[in-house]
């Protein structure tokens, strides 16, 4: 996710999540480092993954972490906190 601007304190245009983005899905406890890539269970965008993860049976859905464009892992909490944006595309 984007930072916003801190220029006279308004947020820049892009503030919100970037859903487009390439994400992979990874199991919550793959360890992650520099073979991550090879232990990704599935690729897509940030949203859809989110969409997949928010979806699963919720005692599922710990045992999975989005990777998002190489910047950030994201946690089942993060997930779920995205899930439930109003900006978030069902």
């Amino acid at each position: 996710m984007s930072n916003p601007s801190t220029i006279k304190a308004e947020p820049n245009s892009n503030s919100g999540p970037r859903w487009d983005d390439p994400a992979s899905l990874h199991r919550s406890n793959d360890g992650g480092g520099l073979l991550s890539e090879l232990k990704t269970l599935r690729h897509g965008t940030l949203a859809e993954l989110v969409h997949y993860v928010a979806n699963l049976p919720e005692d599922e859905q710990p045992g999975y972490a989005i990777e998002k464009a190489g910047d950030h892992r994201l946690s089942i909490g993060e997930i779920l906190a995205l899930s439930r944006r109003s900006d978030f595309p069902h």
